[in-house]
């Protein structure tokens, strides 16, 4: 493997591992984090992260889903924000809906 994808694979084994101190490091050694990875740490921040920055980190991926993905309507923000917020209390059914969010929109889903 070069040396050039060592930072992306680095920052995908943390994303494996839910290791969101080495997910923030290796993130800050790439050029851009993609959208489905963004998801994947809002993910990891639930848990782990103090409600305003997992409220911070949600926003802004809410915010590139809008840009991002020309398809995507104020229907879906609302939803995406609606499955964000019932995450702590329904995880089940929030992935759920997260899921088939993405799915739609041919986003890949952690």
């Amino acid at each position: 493997m070069s040396v050039k994808g060592r930072p992306y694979t680095w920052f995908k084994a943390a994303l494996d591992r839910g290791d969101l101190a080495a997910i923030r490091a290796e993130a800050a050694e790439l050029p851009s984090v993609r959208l489905d990875d963004a998801l994947r740490i809002c993910l990891v921040m639930r848990d782990q992260s103090e409600d305003a920055t997992y409220e911070r980190a949600v926003v802004r991926w809410i915010g590139r889903f809008a840009l991002e993905v020309r398809s995507a309507g104020l229907e879906d923000l609302r939803e995406a924000a609606g499955a964000f917020e019932d995450l702590r209390v329904r995880p089940d059914t929030a992935m759920e809906r997260l899921a088939s969010l993405c799915s739609r929109h041919r986003l890949a889903f952690p």
